[in-house]
């Protein structure tokens, strides 16, 4: 996005990729749906973020009308999904590139792979490339590095020292839309792979519906992803298994089956698919059954890895950037993207959010 802002102002455009070939997170989004941005109101859509103050006129500028325009004019055609949520008929990410590359090549806009930016150099920019060291004093710089998840995509977050060293305040990074950890029983294993659905996931005085999966590694997913801010936070969480019936009608439900029945059997005749009714055994024991199903208590041990997460929160701190999302630290130098501290659930907030600080970056670059 900065790249195509420069272009359009006639400035000569370099782009430095670290990888082979550039956008490799964008296109792993890209693998189960490339979810674009979410159709809503702009104060609703705003409200996701945990800094709306701050990113209020960068998304105005370019929000969910503007990202469905950007994807129109690559010939990139979107519909909006039940929930909000917005994608290319296309689905996924590899159509969308190929013809925004195209396009900014027309521009003029010149692409070096393989460069990775290994520090400074007096005052430039030293990189390894395949024809050995450069280094580059660029008129004006945007970097748009990524954050610190799935480091080998490209976001290894290996610019933080050299930035905290010219002076940048960086907040320490967290993991964002992550999955929790849990220690299960043997008999779970069973279930590894397996999405338990239509749940209600409750986190203090927040009650959020979704889908989550059981992994070996615990618990992940778009329901977990909505809640890990506050989880990450030290809340619990408790999970109602039939969020449509009340409590009361669960009970009198259990109390007309047959004493001797099994508790497994009793849960399947709830309607429980087999996915929750292991969960209502592994954490549900010693407590009522209906209890169990509409209030149950998930023992997790903590996020996942900072490099498993979908997100992450921290970065190069507000405070280090102007409102142009200049350094201030270091003048002529624009940041963007996950770099930047700031945070959002999954549904399209962050790719939006990405490509509007880009293009916000590099409309203040052009002004340079």
């Amino acid at each position: 996005m900065a790249a195509e802002e420069l272009a359009r102002a006639g400035r000569r455009v370099l782009v430095v990729e670290a990888k082979p070939s550039p956008a490799r997170k964008f296109l792993m989004a890209g693998k189960s749906g490339l979810n674009v941005t979410k159709d809503q109101p702009f104060e609703t859509f705003l409200a996701a973020y945990d800094c709306p103050d701050r990113l209020r006129p960068i998304l105005q500028a370019f929000g969910p009308e503007q990202v469905q325009d950007f994807c129109r004019g690559l010939g990139q055609e979107v519909f909006t999904g039940s929930s909000g949520r917005v994608f290319p008929v296309a689905m996924k990410g590899s159509p969308l590139l190929r013809a925004w590359l195209a396009r900014l090549a027309g521009q003029g806009v010149e692409l070096h792979s393989r460069w990775r930016w290994v520090g400074f150099e007096g005052d430039g920019f030293a990189f390894d490339t395949p024809e050995g060291p450069r280094v580059l004093h660029p008129r004006v710089t945007v970097l748009a590095l990524g954050g610190a998840s799935w480091a080998r995509l490209g976001s290894d977050a290996a610019w933080v020292p050299w930035l905290a060293e010219k002076g940048v305040q960086i907040t320490p990074w967290q993991p964002a839309n992550m999955g929790f950890a849990v220690d299960w029983s043997a008999h779970m294993a069973r279930q590894f792979g397996q999405a338990v659905k239509g749940a209600a996931l409750i986190v203090g005085e927040s009650r959020e519906r979704g889908e989550f999966v059981i992994s070996a590694r615990g618990l992940e997913g778009g329901g977990i992803y909505a809640v890990s801010r506050a989880l990450r936070a030290g809340a619990g969480l408790v999970i109602d298994l039939m969020p449509d019936v009340p409590a009361a009608e669960i009970t009198a439900r259990l109390a007309r089956m047959r004493p001797g029945e099994t508790a497994a059997n009793r849960l399947r005749k709830l309607g429980l698919a087999p996915p929750a009714v292991a969960l209502v055994q592994e954490w549900g024991r010693g407590m009522d059954l209906a209890a169990a199903v509409k209030a149950l208590p998930a023992r997790l041990t903590g996020p996942r890895p900072l490099d498993e997460a979908i997100s992450v929160a921290g970065g190069v701190a507000w405070d280090a950037v102007t409102e142009r999302l200049e350094l201030r630290a270091l003048p002529g130098v624009f940041v963007a993207g996950e770099m930047l501290d700031w945070e959002a659930p999954t549904g399209g907030y962050l790719l939006t959010a990405c490509w509007a600080t880009g293009a916000w970056a590099g409309k203040a670059a052009a002004r340079v």
